[in-house]
């Protein structure tokens, strides 16, 4: 799998929350955030652990009282994820998810109150190694910014933004995080350009309340996409109206298609036509629910004739062309043999974890040989 990107990333500070690292030269990380009642801990478990499952690296969670806060207690201590509390205007919740073992702190500083306030946030943060997320929101600007620009503006989502990192430093806390979303697209797109070359922390990147799951994956896709090929961003979370297990499976897609990250099977498949030889789009849908367990980077094609199929299938580790009498199944772009073109996804699905099981084998023996090499 061909998996490096013609794509220059911005430099930008790292910050670690929990063991991911964020910025820097770290991997791009994908979060994306609970949407059950925080009080009711054992929802909100399973869903985090879904949400982790799917692969996402971080997942945030609303506290919007102090009861939240003492049900995150709980749920800090049942999961393994790094976890950020999202957080407004009370900074006493701050301070108890802060000793609850929170990683990240998703606060503005300037909606906290009075400078005693903030300073108590940053010292509880800097004390436990904590970095925070200044999020401004084009549906949420202050009302002295909405009267200067008349309406949301890429401008006034940074010049919010920099309030909140100017208090940031003059308490000499440079380890935090930025996102400036707006649901418009173009909006969102000047405002992290803006703001890139102001500062030099990570940022966090997202067009905010995209839509439905259709909808908003091909706005945010437009839009992280358009900022991921000029570098920037250093972790994403996907916003929409759907189950957040799908916000991360559309956040690792976007960054697969730029070779950003490799997060499970990259799947090649045809639109099909006449020429088919198989049903393709009901052995995709069956692929897709099947192998989403698969974390090993793999390409595998499914094409449906002998047009294009051979081509696709000599550049993946699984390839399938279909054919008449019977199609032919590729292995490491080589032909290696045919199959019925009836009742055939059983032993595809047999090929390809036989394949990942392959290169998961050979990445760990890689892996050894680095840290030997390293070691000595």
């Amino acid at each position: 799998m061909k998996t490096h990107s013609p794509i220059k990333r911005r430099v930008s500070r790292q910050i670690m929350v929990g063991n991911v690292a964020v910025g820097g030269d770290a991997p791009i990380s994908v979060q994306s955030m609970t949407n059950t009642e925080t009080c009711d801990v054992a929802a909100t478990v399973a869903q985090v652990r879904a949400i982790a499952d799917a692969g996402a690296d971080i997942v945030r969670v609303s506290v919007p009282s102090m009861e939240a806060a003492e049900a995150f207690r709980d749920i800090r201590a049942q999961v393994e994820v790094p976890l950020v509390a999202d957080i407004h205007f009370d900074h006493k919740i701050a301070l108890k998810v802060a000793e609850y073992g929170v990683d990240c702190l998703r606060i503005n500083p300037g909606n906290i109150g009075s400078d005693a306030k903030v300073r108590a946030v940053i010292d509880s943060a800097r004390d436990k190694g904590i970095p925070i997320r200044i999020g401004v929101n084009a549906g949420s600007l202050g009302k002295d910014l909405q009267r200067k620009y008349g309406e949301p503006t890429a401008a006034a989502l940074v010049e919010s933004a920099l309030r909140h990192v100017a208090i940031l430093d003059k308490f000499n806390y440079p380890d935090f995080k930025v996102s400036v979303k707006a649901s418009e697209v173009f909006m969102a797109v000047e405002a992290y350009r803006l703001l890139a070359r102001e500062i030099d922390q990570p940022l966090h990147l997202g067009i905010t309340e995209a839509g439905g799951l259709r909808g908003g994956t091909v706005k945010s896709a437009v839009g992280l996409g358009m900022l991921l090929m000029d570098g920037i961003g250093d972790t994403i979370r996907i916003s929409l109206a759907a189950d957040p297990v799908e916000e991360v499976k559309v956040g690792f897609e976007i960054l697969k298609s730029l070779k950003l990250r490799t997060n499970g099977i990259n799947f090649i498949a045809c639109p099909s036509c006449s020429r088919q030889n198989f049903d393709v789009i009901s052995t995709m849908n069956m692929l897709e629910q099947r192998l989403e367990d698969i974390r090993t980077p793999m390409d595998v094609a499914v094409i449906g004739c002998i047009v294009n199929g051979p081509g696709e299938a000599r550049e993946a580790d699984v390839g399938l062309t279909g054919a008449s009498p019977n199609n032919l199944i590729y292995v490491a772009g080589e032909p290696d043999h045919k199959v019925s073109n009836t009742d055939f996804i059983d032993h595809l699905e047999q090929v390809i974890r036989q394949r990942a099981a392959v290169l998961e084998r050979q990445q760990a023996e890689l892996d050894e040989k680095l840290i030997l090499k390293s070691s000595n």
